[in-house]
């Protein structure tokens, strides 16, 4: 599979690693939030190497990158998520998502409507750059999603959930006793409830892109996450979300009038001025 680090002339790769670190080719409002955690490297002479695939989905792949510093003990394995070209993509409601969203200039919007190279590149930043964009806002106010560490055009790199280079298991994987059954459920209704407060919906939430690691839930793939005000099926996702989700939990044990309950508080929610 061809990845953006084939395209680097060789002459530009350092002597060691697939690419020179990327982290200051972001400008400071496309890095994560500060303080920043202190496992993400900053250095300027940092290097970064594939390791390979983690995983495909409709409108992206997922890499796994070690970012090193040479000659020290320092690396990181990061997530790095890549969106295709709009050309590649096999996404096809994205207009149900970005219904309220808009190009900043009426020329990028064109081009999108058009399909043009440019557009259809323009297209797949948008996606990185609202993703990017939702994992700030979020982990902001303390929703579980991985720390964003940077976006780079059609790249996202964010903090890596698993160990060592193994991806912990989506919530669909797991076999969880009544304990942890009940404990996932509260984190699971939680994060609703603080991505509702904020205005948004997940759009796409299931037991299949959140994950568990070390008891913790984590929410993954918010690329099309929806404003639940400037979206007119805003509501709709949201009811969704509870829905996917809470039926998972439902089957395996969970009263479902707390899923119905929570259902309701979230549309409460999203209901306040």
């Amino acid at each position: 599979m061809r990845t953006v680090f084939d395209e680097i002339p060789n002459d530009d790769r350092p002597p060691a690693g697939d690419r020179w670190s990327i982290w200051w080719d972001s400008e400071p409002l496309q890095r994560g939030p500060e303080p920043h955690p202190d496992w993400v490297i900053t250095d300027h002479g940092a290097v970064d190497y594939e390791l390979g695939v983690l995983k495909t989905g409709k409108e992206a792949d997922v890499f796994l990158v070690e970012r090193v510093v040479p000659g020290t003990d320092r690396a990181v394995i990061l997530a790095s998520k890549r969106y295709r070209s709009a050309e590649h993509t096999q996404f096809n409601r994205a207009g149900d998502y970005t219904v309220g969203r808009a190009a900043k200039r009426s020329r990028d919007n064109r081009a999108m409507a058009k399909r043009t190279t440019f557009g259809l590149e323009q297209a797949a930043g948008r996606w990185a750059a609202a993703e990017f964009d939702a994992l700030k806002r979020l982990y902001a106010v303390g929703v579980p999603v991985p720390y964003p560490v940077q976006v780079h055009g059609t790249e996202v790199l964010m903090e890596f959930i698993g160990h060592g280079r193994t991806a912990a298991p989506r919530l669909a994987e797991t076999r969880p006793d009544e304990s942890e059954l009940d404990s996932l459920w509260e984190q699971a209704a939680e994060a609703l409830r603080r991505m509702t407060e904020l205005g948004f919906a997940h759009g796409d939430l299931s037991p299949y892109n959140t994950v568990v690691h070390e008891g913790r839930l984590v929410v993954l793939d918010l690329p099309q996450v929806v404003d639940i005000y400037a979206n007119p099926l805003g509501l709709t996702f949201l009811t969704r979300d509870v829905e996917n989700l809470g039926s998972w939990f439902s089957a395996r044990g969970v009263d479902r009038e707390l899923v119905d309950d929570l259902h309701a508080e979230v549309l409460a929610l999203a209901a306040r001025p």
